[in-house]
């Protein structure tokens, strides 16, 4: 186990740096820099690469992660599994290849309203294709490295390497050096060679093993398999709809510029949800031995535990970003600006979303665990149907409803589930307590006038916040962690 203690730590490192890192980027550098227009052209090449990368993969990538314990064997070349992970995902996208390409008239006339946007995306609608074919690659290495429990390369590559190497592009194109024609070439370019970095990292370590064998077909049954990446498919294809169609649909129903700025709000509000991923990845698998034990007293005291911890985080980050709002779009260009009202409509769902605890994965690591197959695809289907109604009418703020209402009710279905089916809900008396706290402390902050300057102000608002909100939390004794954390550091020093 000691490879995996050592690459779980390398990874827990790796993803808070390129979290932090993502965030800096996407919404500090690359806005500043871009306008929303590009911005909206490269994350709707993203979002479609991906889409059209998943369908493709067959669900092979979760696949390969379930079965490869059954082929391992490296004195006969894991016999053949490399080659048939990659072998039958390439085939599909031969065929979802030749319907992206005959598609390109239908989702070009998408943008058509825009006769700019249309042209612009006419233009660079291939190069979206070999994107989705590296993202797929890309993928099916992943799964193939993390059966091999060769992790941390793969996720140093794609947190830091790769959001290093965009913003090398943005600044070459701010100096001069790229016009933007060349920036969008590097931006697909430094995105695809990921893929060729995890290649050679793979041979390096001596698990390249690219020489078919019928042994693949015969270790475990092929029609086990086949079902298994189709379930997974539907999972995967439904994660991808939730993260990527509403800037697919903002940028058709209204322009390239708005997906561009929806995007950039999006990304600010992503900051909110780092402390929550940080603790589900800890959750993962004490909640999957709770269930081994079937232990629900400890995972009920959890589910509150953690709900408690994620209202604490989630409503200081979330005032945190709210009432610095007019800062953080100074840092960029004044466009982008449009999209505060969809920063705060994202903060609002993200914080209910950690509220109502680690529902989901109570679900997934549960006996009933196919039923997280129908709370996923239903909250797909909900945010396109959303996303249609609302944003002809409300454009880039309808948007942000549509994710927050659906959000909301996914996650009221999921604590309804948990409930009904194994009597664990995640609120006390204190969730309330701390909700009131976190209100009184973000008002006082509001409060605070505009004083020389937005830095100040900033600096001024966000000391007033931390001061009184952590003091209340320790006068009432709200979240008794937050009490043994602080005596705790003050033991050591």
């Amino acid at each position: 186990m000691g490879i995996v203690r050592r690459q779980g730590l390398r990874n827990t490192i790796i993803s808070y740096i390129g979290l932090g890192l993502g965030f800096v980027n996407t919404v500090l550098v690359l806005p500043k820099i871009l306008e929303p227009q590009q911005i909206g052209l490269t994350s709707i090449l993203v979002a479609l690469a991906a889409m059209f990368a998943q369908v493709s993969a067959f669900g092979f990538g979760n696949m390969g992660v379930r079965f490869f314990p059954y082929f391992r064997q490296p004195e006969r070349g894991h016999n053949g599994f490399l080659p048939f992970l990659l072998g039958v995902p390439l085939l599909g996208f031969g065929l979802v290849a030749a319907l992206y390409l005959a598609g390109k008239p239908m989702v070009v006339s998408w943008y058509a309203e825009n006769t700019t946007d249309a042209a612009l995306l006419s233009r660079y609608y291939i190069w979206g294709l070999v994107l989705a074919l590296f993202t797929l690659l890309l993928n099916l290495q992943d799964a193939y490295l993390k059966g091999l429990y060769h992790t941390a390369f793969s996720s140093f590559s794609q947190e830091i390497v790769l959001r290093l190497l965009i913003t090398v592009g943005a600044l070459l194109f701010a100096g001069g050096y790229l016009d933007f024609h060349g920036y969008v070439l590097w931006y697909i370019g430094v995105s695809s060679s990921i893929a060729l970095l995890l290649t050679v990292y793979t041979a390096f370590i001596g698990e390249l093993y690219l020489r078919p064998t019928t042994a693949a077909l015969r270790v475990r049954p092929l029609s086990e398999m086949l079902n298994f990446g189709a379930f997974a498919l539907l999972g995967n294809v439904s994660g991808v709809v939730i993260s990527s169609i509403d800037s697919l649909m903002v940028g058709a129903k209204v322009d390239l510029d708005a997906a561009g700025i929806y995007g950039t709000a999006f990304f600010i509000s992503t900051a909110l949800v780092l402390p929550f991923r940080a603790l589900y990845k800890i959750a993962f698998p004490l909640l999957a031995d709770y269930w081994k034990n079937n232990d629900l007293p400890r995972m009920a005291d959890f589910y509150q535990r953690t709900t408690r911890l994620n209202t604490v985080l989630g409503c200081y980050l979330a005032l945190g970003i709210a009432l610095n709002l007019d800062f953080i779009y100074a840092q960029m260009k004044p466009a982008y600006a449009a999209g505060s009202a969809t920063v705060l409509i994202l903060l609002a769902a993200r914080l209910f979303d950690g509220i109502t605890g680690v529902n989901g994965l109570i679900v997934v690591t549960s006996p009933r665990y196919r039923y997280d197959l129908i709370f996923n695809v239903s909250l797909a289907l909900a945010t396109v149907l959303l996303n249609l109604l609302l944003i002809p009418r409300l454009g880039l703020t309808g948007a942000a409803v549509a994710a927050a209402i659906a959000l909301v009710s996914i996650n009221l279905a999921r604590t309804w589930f948990v409930w009904y089916s194994f009597g664990l809900q995640p609120f006390d008396r204190r969730v309330p307590l701390i909700l009131l706290l976190a209100a009184v402390a973000g008002v006082a902050a509001w409060l605070v006038p505009f004083v020389h300057s937005l830095l100040i102000t900033m600096l001024l608002r966000s000391t007033l916040l931390t001061a009184l909100y952590s003091g209340l939390l320790l006068l009432t004794n709200a979240e008794p962690q937050v009490r043994e954390t602080l005596q705790k550091l003050l033991r050591r020093s």
